[in-house]
């Protein structure tokens, strides 16, 4: 029971701190690559040093067999953010937020083609009145005169699709501990945002 008290107040904690991220974003004047990269080297630094302090050894066998998930995962870790944070900029962090929450929404049809898994029949009618939630809520039927708007939207679900690529991707990535897992896909995004950053903003 206390164990999943525990996971629980970390869930909570997980989401309060990344309901926080709209309000960096608005107010920090600096493109949206350069803080994806800035967020993933403050993320990498952070995690490094934990990951020195407990004395956890990376299991470099495990990392040799997925490399290449890793720096796909991680292209497609650093581009859900610059997405993100752009969708936060071109329409209300509400609307941007709900767009991006269709990722479990998509997780839900993709799983079970790619992983044989059981499509239920409360799955489909969850699927079904999430994506009308959604269409209703952010009103893209209404929002005709608002280009922004729209734009905002469409940042919003692509990030959402990158975020579900990158939960498929962590299927596949076997033998490798969750924070060995984040702290290399960090390392990936890194490596990514970097060249990008550079061609871009400079």
């Amino acid at each position: 029971m206390k164990r999943e008290n525990k996971a629980r107040l970390m869930q909570i904690t997980a989401m309060a701190t990344f309901g926080t991220l709209p309000l960096f974003v608005r107010n920090i004047s600096v493109a949206s690559a350069e803080l994806a990269l800035y967020r993933a080297i403050l993320a990498s630094v952070i995690i490094g040093v934990f990951l020195l302090a407990t004395r956890q050894k990376l299991p470099f066998r495990s990392i040799r067999r997925t490399l290449p998930l890793f720096l796909l995962s991680g292209v497609a870790m650093g581009f859900n953010w610059i997405l993100l944070f752009e969708a936060y900029k071109y329409t209300t962090v509400s609307v941007a937020t709900l767009s991006y929450y269709f990722a479990p929404v998509i997780l839900t049809v993709v799983c079970p083609l790619i992983f044989r898994e059981k499509l239920t029949r409360r799955q489909v009618v969850c699927f079904i009145m999430s994506t009308l939630g959604i269409v209703l809520i952010t009103g893209v039927g209404e929002m005709s005169g608002k280009g922004t708007d729209h734009i905002g939207i469409a940042f919003g679900l692509i990030a959402a699709v990158l975020y579900a690529f990158v939960v498929v991707l962590n299927k596949f990535i076997k033998g490798v501990g969750g924070i060995h897992r984040t702290f290399l896909q960090f390392l990936a995004a890194i490596a990514v945002l970097i060249p990008y950053v550079l061609c871009t903003t400079g």
